[in-house]
């Protein structure tokens, strides 16, 4: 009984040790496997921290349009700084490089992947936060024992896929807040009147543009959904 155990064990590791399309080795489909897990957690929190900055602008602009012009006009710069902030707030919001033209989708997401690790390994933890990592890595390694290494690198891939989209879909959400910081800034050289005007337009350029108008309601089933209601008039 002993050996046909042994037997058993041996087959179900030669099944998990078996070739991969990409030719990696088992080891090497765990280690991007934790590499990309550890990117998702940290590219969806910088995500929603630029989702949330921007529907809370949207939904404190609809509210003021019940101020008269002098209220207003202090309001619009307020909302529009806390927005801006996060450009300087570099621990904030994790840093994206721009995909090349020839660069595959595996080869970018690995690329910004890196870039996101390097930033990481300045930042200072507590023994209690390493210890709690450890625990995570352990959890996450015992999930995949019983897995394939093809089926790793089948997750590794949707992964990616996935990655990506978001990846996009944040390139668009912090290049409006860069965007908003430029013209704010370039702004501040008008009269109280016409600048008035322009605070107004760089919040309502937000609103309807393509990279916000995609993004704004997600997370509705979560019951997260922001509820604003803004039109088109002042």
């Amino acid at each position: 009984m002993g050996k046909f155990t042994q037997s058993v064990r041996r087959i179900v590791q030669d099944v998990k040790d078996e070739g991969t399309m990409s030719g990696l080795s088992r080891e090497e489909v765990i280690e991007i496997n934790e590499r990309l897990i550890l990117f998702r957690v940290r590219l969806e929190a910088s995500y929603e921290t630029a989702k949330q900055a921007l529907n809370a602008l949207i939904t404190k602009y609809g509210d003021s349009k019940s101020q008269r012009i002098f209220h207003r006009y202090p309001m619009l710069k307020i909302m529009i700084k806390e927005v801006i902030k996060l450009e300087t707030q570099y621990w904030t919001l994790v840093e994206i490089p721009k995909q090349e033209k020839q660069e595959t989708v595996p080869a970018f997401v690995m690329r910004a992947c890196s870039i996101m690790e390097k930033t990481q390994k300045s930042e200072v933890k507590t023994p209690q936060k390493l210890s709690e990592e450890a625990s995570e890595k352990k959890e996450r390694l015992e999930r995949l024992d019983p897995m394939t290494t093809q089926q790793i690198e089948h997750e590794n891939t949707q992964m990616i896929n996935d990655l990506y989209r978001l990846l996009k879909k944040y390139q668009g959400l912090r290049n409006l807040i860069r965007e908003l910081k430029s013209e704010y800034s370039n702004s501040k050289i008008y009269p109280i009147f016409p600048r008035y005007q322009i605070l107004k337009g760089l919040i309502k350029d937000i609103l309807h543009h393509p990279s916000y108008m995609d993004v704004r309601y997600e997370g509705s089933v979560e019951g997260q959904r922001t509820n604003t209601t803004t039109n088109e008039s002042d």
